[in-house]
């Protein structure tokens, strides 16, 4: 088999850019297995997506008696390996901020993904992610199992780097990709100086032959996708939109996705009066996605945290200017030669930036459209990115 994945969850909705990347490395010839932590307790919308299930080896799915009963036999037939492993469980579960027992948690998951890792002769583990699987990942190895690199994102994974472990992690991997240049400054920070060299940044991508570019509809319709929840600040789309009403009687806000802000956000709608222009239809196959996004004037997502949201990405690539927030690696994909970018949390802001996009001219969009989808194609070329990945991938 040779290379394997190594996720937390897999598949989610929302974090399509792993599938993409691992189809990517097949399409060029590589043979991936899969293995993730466990797996999604939702509903997966995209056949793509569903598809990947019976491809994953999940590893809770074992049950404690047969992660235990692994961990026993690996004492008996590696017992250096199983120590040096403990010793390294014991160094993430000591610091400020750790995890703390749940490393231990970690140390069975890696005693199985390592026996189950070598059965199919993986020799390289790539996570997504510096948390858990990192760490699965990393103590795999120290029991003698496959090398293994992950990519970094942020910005969550970000807020306690000492906490997370990320500098052991640094230090053992072949490798680290970052997503931007803010994560890789991160990254290098936390890290022993002499690991600098092994990050390296490699960006998410998208097929851009998926996201066929068209010119904006004569129409006030906003769409914002992504995860109902605090860190997207949907509650903030609507208080800026609101207003906008009075200018625009036919303004259209449409809020792709599900979580736990949905009640919330209802309930927002509701007291607002705004029943007939919001709309929250839940999470949609890609190609609703799609087609939902092409339908738009404008494409809105007022994040507080992002690391870099691929759904931008795919919004520049079909020619829609965005309305976005100057945090983490944002500012490194969008300026005002594509869309509009504003502070986070400021409403007046967000709301004269969408203002602005509803009144400007089909020309003026069609012009940052297409500055935005030449961005996509030259940082976030899927194919391209990806072969950067297995460039950095150890050899046997």
């Amino acid at each position: 088999m040779g290379l394997a994945y190594l996720m937390n969850t897999y598949p989610i909705t929302s974090t399509t850019f792993v599938r993409r990347e691992i189809h990517a490395h097949e399409a060029a010839g590589e043979s991936i297995a899969r293995f993730a932590i466990r797996d999604w307790n939702e509903q997966l919308v995209d056949p793509r997506d569903r598809d990947e299930i019976s491809k994953t080896t999940y590893i809770l799915q074992q049950g404690i008696g047969a992660l235990l009963g692994r961990a026993l036999r690996e004492g008996l037939t590696n017992p250096i390996g199983l120590a040096r492993a403990i010793k390294t469980t014991v160094h993430l579960a000591s610091r400020p901020g750790s995890t703390g027992l749940r490393n231990f948690a970690y140390l069975l998951e890696a005693v199985f993904f390592k026996q189950a890792a070598l059965a199919r002769d993986v020799h390289h583990v790539h996570a997504h992610f510096s948390t858990n699987s990192a760490a699965v990942a990393l103590l795999a190895n120290r029991m003698g199992g496959p090398s293994y690199s992950f990519t970094a994102h942020g910005p969550d994974e970000f807020d306690d780097t000492a906490g997370n472990g990320l500098g052991v992690k640094v230090k053992h991997a072949a490798f680290v990709a970052a997503i931007t240049n803010y994560a890789s400054n991160i990254i290098v920070t936390a890290s022993d100086p002499a690991d600098a060299d092994k990050v390296h940044v490699v960006r998410c991508g998208i097929d851009l032959a998926e996201f066929e570019p068209t010119p904006p509809p004569e129409n006030a319709r906003i769409v914002c996708v992504g995860r109902l929840c605090a860190a997207k600040a949907q509650r903030l789309l609507i208080d800026a939109v609101a207003p906008l009403v009075a200018d625009h009687p036919n303004l259209e806000l449409v809020l792709i996705g599900d979580g736990d802000d949905r009640p919330e956000l209802e309930a927002q709608v509701a007291s607002l009066g705004l029943k007939n222009h919001i709309s929250i239809p839940g999470w949609g196959t890609g190609q609703e996605v799609r087609e939902a996004i092409q339908g738009a004037r404008v494409f809105a997502l007022p994040s507080f945290a992002e690391g870099l949201p691929i759904v931008l990405m795919e919004s520049l690539a079909m020619g829609r200017a965005v309305v976005t927030t100057q945090i983490t690696g944002i500012p490194e994909l969008v300026d005002r030669d594509c869309g509009w970018i504003v502070p986070p949390g400021d409403v007046p802001a967000l709301r004269e930036a969408i203002a602005a996009a509803l009144a400007a001219e089909t020309a003026e969009l069609v012009v940052l459209g297409e500055t935005g989808r030449q961005r996509v194609a030259t940082a976030h070329n899927q194919s391209q990115n990806a072969a950067r990945l297995r460039a950095l991938f150890p050899k046997v």
